[in-house]
Order: structure tokens, then C-alpha cells, then sequence
């Protein structure tokens, strides 16, 4: 019982960590300037909602 704690811990830890490295990463890439060019270019415009989008600070 005193390595599964632990373990588990470390699991919920690196998903917490892989979750805010990919979104950083696809909002990084989203927002650069290449990243627009390539959108506009390959029409890669994605028109979902996310429950995410909707920010208390989103001042639109």
C-alpha cells in the first residue's frame, strides 16, 4: 500500500503535466504567425466549441 499511493500519485501528476504541455503547445502554434498562415492556407479552421472557450476573463 505504500508504493501504490505514491505510483498513483505520480500517474494523475505526469497527466496533469502531459494536459497543460499540449494545450500550451497547440495554443502556441494556433497563435503564431506560421500558424495562421498554415490555417488560412490548408483552410484548417475549426469552428467547434469547446466548454474550455468560454472564459470568466474572455472579455468578447
Amino acid at each position: 500500500m505504500q508504493i501504490i499511493i505514491p505510483i498513483g500519485l505520480t500517474v494523475v501528476g505526469l497527466f496533469i503535466l502531459y494536459v497543460v504541455i499540449e494545450t500550451a503547445v497547440r495554443k502556441g502554434i494556433n497563435h503564431s504567425i506560421i500558424g495562421q498562415i498554415l490555417e488560412e492556407k490548408h483552410e484548417m479552421k475549426k469552428d467547434k466549441k469547446s466548454f474550455l472557450d468560454n472564459d470568466l476573463d474572455n472579455d468578447r
